[in-house]
C-alpha cells in the first residue's frame, strides 16, 4: 500500500494531531512524510480505486434484507439480489474489491 502515500504535499489531508510521531501516525493507518515543511506530515492515504461487485460465492453473502424481501426493495437499498440457492441470503451486500 506504499503507493497510496504518494500524495503531492499541497493535496495532503491532515490525519492525526500536531506533533504526532511517525509510528503513531502509521498505527492509525495514515502516511508519514516529514520531508516538506509547513504541510501535514501525517496525512490520509489516497483512496484506493475500488469497485463494488456482487460476491460469487453464495456462502460468503452478508444479509442485506429480510426474509421475503422483493428484488426491487433489495436493489433500492443498494444491495445485490439473487434468488438462489436456498438457505442463503438472496438480498446481500456488495463486496468492495481493489481495482
Amino acid at each position: 500500500a506504499r503507493c497510496q502515500c504518494k500524495v503531492v504535499p499541497r493535496e495532503r489531508t491532515n490525519c492525526g494531531y500536531p506533533g504526532i510521531s511517525a509510528a503513531e501516525c502509521r498505527k492509525i493507518g495514515c502516511c508519514f512524510n516529514a520531508s516538506v515543511p509547513s504541510v501535514p506530515w501525517c496525512y490520509s492515504p489516497k483512496q484506493k480505486k475500488v469497485k463494488k461487485v456482487c460476491p460469487n460465492d453464495p456462502y460468503t453473502r452478508i444479509n442485506c434484507g429480510y426474509p421475503g424481501i422483493k428484488p426491487r426493495e433489495c436493489t433500492k437499498k443498494g444491495c445485490c439480489f439473487r434468488a438462489h440457492p436456498a438457505g442463503v441470503p438472496w438480498c446481500f451486500y456488495h463486496r468492495v474489491i481493489e481495482e
